[in-house]
Order: C-alpha cells, then structure tokens, then sequence
C-alpha cells in the first residue's frame, strides 16, 4: 500500500501550521444504479471538494489527501493548478499557502467492493443498489478531498445527489426536501458541528426506515428533542424488530444524559444496519451504522441479542467519547475505544433487561484482550502509532477490552462517583476538541482527590505497559485445616515483567450443607501491592475453603490462578458452583491455564463435557462451545483428536436430546453438535436434522440452522455442490451466498482448496465479505485429511505475502495475511518456515510483520499446548 500511509510526524506538522473553518462536499451517486458492464463511469461517482482553511505560516508548503483514479481539477486560492503535476495519485500538492485558504477540488472516486470509502452493493434478492460509508481510521479520502487526521476538525455540509427512489442520509438531518435534478433528487444537509473527517457518513439505497422520537427535560429548563431512525435493506424489513433497537437506544439516551451530564449535540440519531460491513458497527455522529447480521433473520439465542444492545450502547458512548471530545492522533485511540466498551458493558447492566452484562465481560472480552496482551506485539493501552498502518491493526484486545477492564479497575480505584463527575469535567472542558491522555488524568485527578502523582503512579503502572498478570493464591494450614498464613502471588511474563498494584476481592467458597452447592461464605477486597507478594491477614484463623477465587467479582485485569486444591474441586464440582459471575471467571481461568499449557487439553475437554451442560448463562455456553473446539482442532495432540471430536460430538448429542425444547441451550447444542459431527453415524444424523427426515423436539431447522448443517457436510465430504446449489435456491439472498461460499471453500477436495487460493491470492475481484467466507471455508478442519489438504499451501503462503501487502487495500490485505497463515499445519517446519520469513524480511513493512509475528506466536503456543497434551498419557 506504496503511498497511502500517513505518518504521525506528518500529521502533526501539518496539524501545527493549518487549522480548518469548513468543508462543503458535493457528491453525485446516480451512477450506482448503473450495470458495471456499462463501462469505466459505473464505477465511478463525482466528488466536489470546497475546503476553506487557514494557514499560520503564509508561504508554506502542505498536502491535502484523496485516493481517486482521476482528479478533473485543482483551484487553490483562484488559481487552478494542474493535476498531473500536484496529485499523485493519494495526495494534492498545496503550495505556497496563504493565511486563509480555499482549495476546490473535482474528481472521479470510485466505489468500493471492500468495505472502504463508499461501499457499494447490489441486493441479489431485488436487484436494488445500497451505499454506504466507512472511513475509520483515515478513508474518508476515497470519497472527497480532506485533511485526513482526526486532530483537525471541521463542520462539515454534504449535498448529495442520488436515484430518485432512494433516501440519503447523513450525519446531520436535511435542510429541507430534496430538489428535483434530472434522473434524480439532490439532498443538501445541514452543516455538522467541529467534528473529525473520519467519523463523517452519507448512506444512500432504497432503505427501509423505521422512525421513533426522544424526549427528555434539560436541567436549564428546554427539552432535547432527538428524531430516532432506523434502517436496513427492504429485502430484510420482515425481519427487522426496529421496536427493540429503539427500547434499548432510549435507555441508552437515560442512562448516558443522566451520568454525563452534556446534552447530546447531534440533532437527530439514525442507525443505519448495512450490508458487507467490516465491523461491528461505527460511532458516525447522527448517523451510526452496523453491520446487518444484527438483523436475525433465523432463530437467535439471547447472547444475540444482548450482543447486540451492548453494540448500540457501545456506539451511543462514542457520541461523547469520540465524536465529542476526540482524540489528538492515534496514540489514545483507548480514549474512546475503552471508554465507549466499558460503557457499553456498564449502562446495559445499569437500564437495560440484559444484567449478564459483566458476566459476558469476564467471559469473552476480556478473554479477547489476555489473548491479545501476551501475544508478542502486545503494546500499552496508550500506544506507540507511528503511522495509519499502525493505526488499523490496533483496533484490538488491548484498545477495547484491556482498556475497559483497566477503566473497570479505575472505578474501583477513584469511585463511581468521581468517575463520571470526572467524564463531566472532561466533556464540558474539551468540547469538539482534541485530548491526549493527560488531559484525562488531569481531570480524574481533580475529581478523585487522589492528586496528579497518584493518577500518574496507576496510568504508568496501567496504561502505559504491555503484558497481563497472574495472581496465584498461596494457603498454608495447620493439620486441623486452619489457615494459618494466606498470600496472593503476583507473576509476570519475562517479556513484559510490570507487576502492578491490583484491586481486588478474594472470594471463599464452601458446599452448602443443606443444596451441596458451592456457595461464598467470605469476601475480602484488598490492595494487592505491586510486588511478588501480598499478604492477607484477614483470611487467617478461617477454615479451609473447598475454593479460592483471587479475583472474584472481576475487579481487576489478571489471569485467575488456582491453588491445587481448589483446582481439583473445580475438576470435580465447578458446575456446582451457584453464583455465575464466579463460575465465568473460573471458565475463563481454566482456558487461560489450557492456553498456556499449563493443563492439557483433554482435561478442559473433560471437564467442559461433564459441566457445560449446566451451565446457565448462554453466552458463557456458546464461548465453551467455541473454546472447545479451538481446544480440540489446535491443542490436542494429533493422535488423540479424532477419538475427541467423537467425544464432543456425543456429548453435545446428549446434551442436545436433553435440553428444554426450543430453548436457547437446545439450539446452542445443536450448532455445536454439527460443528463437530465426524462418524458416519453422526452425519447421517445431521443429513436427517436437514432433510426433515429425523427431528429433536422443539428444535426449529431454519434457513441459518440448515446452512450450519450443510458446512459440516460439505466439510466432511458427503454434500456435493449440486446440494449446495440447491440450497442457495431456497435462500437466494446475500446471506446465502456467502454462507454458500464458505461451504464450497470448505470441501475436502484439492480443487475447492486451489479455487480458494485463486479468488482470494490471485485475484482481487471478491467483495469484502465474499473474501471472508472463503477464508473461512479454506481454513475449516474436518479430519487429517482435510489438514493435509492444506499443507500444500503453506510455502505459496509466505511467497505472496509481500505482493498481497503492496497490491490490495489494508482491510483485504490484513485479512488475507491473517486468514490464510497456516494454522492448521501445526507443526515444527511451519513454525521454522516463519522464522526464516522474518528473518529475511526484517524491512517488510511493520504491520505486515506484526500479522506474522502473531501467527507465528498462535502457531508455537499450539505445538507447545500438544506436547503438553501428549504428555498427559
């Protein structure tokens, strides 16, 4: 990606000498109803830039960016400048600069296919053509000629012209109906507030809209008055419970004006549910968009759909944490990343129905950042971005989950109350601004009463080292099984060797002697210093408990150690354990001791196979189910993994037979059951559950159940494409065909495998979400068979790594680079292939080495959890 990167020295050069009064975009879409057979212009759409900016040094040199095929034409200041000579393709040369500056520029943009710029995509379903935007981190430039960073804000005013029978909408509402054009309307939209150029939007289809309002009094005596929309595509409005997504976004609204007190300064708030999207959602202000399989088109179990009220919650945090008060470059991404997953986490348990809330926080987020965080490219919460590359790959564990367990952990340590009395202060201080993180700690300083050192103390100790901590309880007892000395052991990677000062709460746990279940009978919260050792005193003189839980309640960001004997309860009674934020924890522990080899993978298997049928949460069931899987395809050892598929498979059999009929665990075991279906006597089981020749009462076998189904087939063998065919017939959608797609790649067979590599490696003609489901077929493991099939692949892998990094776009690129790794050739000459690769590309761009790197570190901690697997016996 030669020339489209921008380095944070460059940005901030350029942030010291222009400042920005306003931009006014004109955009012309009515080509995206034309057939791509019609020519260069059907990919193409007109853009119109008028930038009015100012210059602290008049005569100075600067840039302005855009990633166009074609700029028509450069007028800086009047004078119209040559765009063979200024523009290169992703910047415009702005020379000789005055104090006050207007730059207009014309061009020819192009429509994306991969979820960059403006995305375009055609309903198979309809034949009807939606559009949307997404720019985050700097690809706003596709579309419109901007200064594309976030520290220099601007207001911004679209005018849009589209197909007569579409909508278009945009961050701000429109400034009246739309004018009549010729084979159109024009739409022109109010001017935004200061906002940044990445979190800027326009959608534009014939959306299917849903409307809602919301009211609320301000302390000065007005009333905020806040129009509500939400929209998907027509062909999936049937599906479409808008009632439930404005519930969840009015309790959100509650909860977010009455703790920040700062009225929300968008004007209206739509929520646009888009097609082939990258991410799960995005914070546009006015106008946020997510990607569509929020919209259930089958059944769901309730994890669904509260995954999804805590991405609605998530993305109404960042109107304040992000959109409001935005930060000065990429470094404190966290500052609105971790807040808004915090808070997301915080006002769904707070007003919303879903209180599992902090239960599938422990479970799958923060698994999500200790993965992350001991990975070798793990970096601090506030990190070291050089450049845009950088930029894109730390969208991850760390920024999201990591730093919303530590802000987790700041609650405890400031107070509710100075907390969100500190979010105030900030908002109210650094409106339509940019921060760093001392701006931050400067409030929360003054609110807590805790002092400037102290916040520098735990932001040096929290957010400004890598690596995640082990805490270990240590007992000593008397021969009577009193405990007569109780410690709490702090460890650290050598790599990252930070031991850090921990809030926490120990939790003691006993049978009841009337249920037998394993209740808490003591809680201790304490300091855990930031040293090896922490003593507890308070724990001495008590009787030994059957289980010690050092982090109980989750106060704190740590991998969860056990003492012996409480680990041999957890193999004999952890379903047995009542309260199910303890249980979560001790799940997420257990993983954590199968990922670090530390116990061996048939032992978690066994104990998720006596256990996991009791398990009351849905969320934690589905991440066991997942964990288990992972377990048996990469942690195994390779002789014992067939006899263990056979395992799971019947024991998500029995469970599946057992569960209440049509319940959520009944339709969780079934997937999972299909998942790991092998004998022949299991697949002719899942071929009757799709054909309707065998039944489970209560199970519905709906149109994303059967596609379920139809993988594991197709996977193993026994459904040929004339079956898959079949099936897309039934479900001729978009949904369909990517789920087709994946079920063709994920044929046992040397041709599905070369068809792959030759769409996705030597071709780049895939939409986005087309790449991802190949991938996903390419990479599915059903068998040594289906493995060997994929060793071939190994050495090609590392030999276009290069070319796939300078040729597609980052989001393609960084999906290829991490799908296609060879994972599942787990062995010593893969992990020596690596090596070799990065010793000899030692220049290869960073991010591209960063994505090896942590292939390369997934691949030996797999070889390292087998050998201690076949080590077990």
């Amino acid at each position: 990606m030669p020339g489209t990167n921008l380095t944070r020295d460059e940005a901030r050069e350029r942030a010291r000498i222009l400042s920005v009064d306003g931009y006014e975009v004109e955009l012309d879409l009515r080509s995206a109803v034309l057939p791509v057979a019609e020519g260069e212009g059907a990919g193409r759409f007109r853009s119109r830039t008028l930038l009015r900016f100012r210059c602290s040094e008049p005569g100075a040199d600067s840039f302005a960016d855009l990633l166009a095929p074609e700029v028509h034409s450069v007028v800086l200041n009047g004078t119209a400048l040559d765009p063979a000579l200024v523009f290169d393709g992703t910047r415009i040369a702005l020379p000789g600069l005055a104090e006050e500056n207007e730059l207009v520029v014309e061009a020819s943009c192009a429509y994306s296919r991969t979820g960059e710029g403006l995305h375009r995509f055609t309903d198979p379903v309809d034949g009807e053509t939606y559009l949307y935007t997404q720019y985050e981190p700097a690809d706003a430039r596709r579309v419109f000629t901007t200064f594309e960073q976030p520290d220099l804000k601007a207001p911004f005013s679209f005018t849009v012209t589209a197909p007569s029978h579409w909508q278009v909408f945009s961050n701000s509402p429109a400034g009246g109906d739309p004018v009549a054009v010729e084979s159109g309307l024009t739409w022109q939209f109010a001017p935004t507030p200061r906002i940044s150029s990445y979190i800027t939007a326009v959608v534009a289809g014939p959306y299917h809209v849903a409307r809602d309002h919301y009211t609320r009094a301000l302390p000065d005596g007005r009333r905020l008055e806040i129009p509500l929309g939400a929209l998907c595509r027509a062909s999936l409005a049937q599906y479409f419970d808008s009632d439930e997504i404005f519930t969840v976004t009015k309790q959100g609204l509650d909860f977010f004006h009455e703790e920040f007190d700062y009225p929300y300064p968008f004007g209206k708030y739509d929520q646009a549910f888009v097609p082939e999207y990258n991410l799960g959602a995005m914070e546009n202000p006015g106008l946020v968009t997510f990607r569509e399989e929020y919209v259930f088109r089958s059944k769901v179990t309730e994890a669904a759909y509260e995954g999804r009220a805590n991405v609605i919650l998530h993305e109404m945090a960042h109107m304040w944490f992000g959109d409001l008060v935005t930060m000065q470059w990429w470094d404190d991404l966290w500052l609105k990343e971790s807040f808004a997953d915090f808070m997301g986490a915080f006002a769904q348990v707070e007003v919303t129905k879903y209180q599992a809330g902090w239960i599938t926080f422990a479970n799958r987020r923060k698994t999500w950042a200790y993965r992350q965080d001991q990975l070798p490219t793990t970096h601090p919460i506030t990190a070291d971005i050089r450049d845009l590359e950088d930029a894109k790959l730390n969208f991850d564990g760390i920024t999201y989950a990591k730093g919303a367990s530590v802000l987790k952990q700041l609650v405890a340590y400031v107070g509710r109350d100075a907390f969100f009395e500190g979010a105030r202060h900030y908002f109210k201080r650094h409106a339509f601004g940019n921060t760093t993180l001392a701006d931050l700690l400067a409030v929360l300083a003054e609110t807590s009463g805790r002092g400037a050192d102290a916040m520098a103390e735990w932001s040096r100790a929290w957010l400004e080292t890598a690596g995640v901590n082990a805490l270990t309880p240590q007992l000593v007892t008397d021969s009577s099984g009193t405990i007569t000395g109780f410690a709490v052991l702090q460890e650290a990677a050598a790599e990252n060797p930070t031991l850090r000062p921990h809030r926490i709460a120990v939790g003691l746990f006993d049978r009841d002697p009337d249920s037998g279940a394993l209740v808490r009978t003591r809680r201790v919260e304490l300091d855990v210093v930031a040293g090896a050792r922490t003593e507890v005193p308070e724990l001495v003189g008590l009787a030994r408990p059957a289980l010690v839980l050092v982090n109980d309640e989750d106060l704190t960001y740590c991998k969860i150690r056990f003492d012996e004997a409480s680990l041999a309860t957890l193999r004999e009674s952890l379903g047995e354990l009542e309260d199910p934020l303890a249980r979560a924890l001790s799940w997420s522990a257990l993983w954590n001791l199968t990922r670090d080899g530390l116990m061996p993978a048939r032992d978690y298997l066994e104990i998720v196979l006596r256990f996991a049928g009791r398990e009351s949460d849905i969320g934690v069931l589905q991440s066991l189910h997942q964990q288990a899987r992972t377990a048996l395809d990469l942690y195994v050892a390779p002789e014992a993994r067939e006899e263990w598929a056979g395992r799971l498979a019947e024991g998500a059999l029995g469970e599946l037979r057992a569960a209440a009929p049509g319940g959520d665990h009944q339709l969780a075991w079934a997937r999972f059951f299909a998942q790991t279906a092998r004998s022949e006597a299991d697949l002719q089981l899942v071929g009757g559950l799709l054909a309707g020749t065998a039944r489970v009462d209560g199970l519905s076998v709906d149109q994303e159940l059967r596609w379920t189904l139809l993988h594991t087939l197709a996977a193993a063998g026994v459904a040929d494409e004339a079956a898959l065919d079949a099936e897309l017939a039934r479900d001729d959608t978009a949904s369909g065909k990517r789920l087709l797609t994946a079920c063709l790649a994920a044929r046992p067979t040397a041709e599905a495998k070369a068809e792959v590599w030759r769409q996705v490696v030597d071709s780049d003609q895939l939409p986005n979400a087309l790449v991802e489901a190949q991938i996903s077929g390419f990479q599915a493991a059903a068998g040594g068979a289906a493995r060997e099939l994929l060793a071939p692949y190994a050495e090609p892998y590392f030999e276009v790594l290069e070319k796939i990094w300078s040729e597609r776009s980052i989001e393609i690129a960084l999906r290829i680079v991490s799908g296609l790794f060879p994972r599942l050739v787990t062995t010593e000459a893969t992990l020596e292939r690596t090596d070799l690769w990065l010793r000899e590309h030692e220049a290869a761009a960073p991010a591209l080495r960063r994505l090896v790197l942590e292939g390369r570190d997934d691949l030996a901690r797999a070889l390292r959890a087998q050998r201690r697997d076949a080590a077990r016996g």
